[in-house]
């Protein structure tokens, strides 16, 4: 289950990204995750997704 708080959302998709998947797109589709959902929470605490290191930054 991915987490609904942000900060903890941050950390768990931060921690798959780095371990599991080399993308974004990898992990939402594996997770049944909505992308565009999980960088709007993101963006709310000011973090963006950076292709470059495949992490929220």
């Amino acid at each position: 289950m991915i987490p609904k708080d942000p900060v903890m959302l941050l950390s768990y998709v931060n921690t798959q990204l780095r371990d599991f998947y080399d993308s974004l797109e990898a992990f939402c589709q594996e997770k049944e995750a909505d992308r565009e959902e999980i960088c709007r929470k993101l963006a709310a605490i000011d973090y963006r997704y950076d292709t470059k290191v495949n992490q929220f930054v």
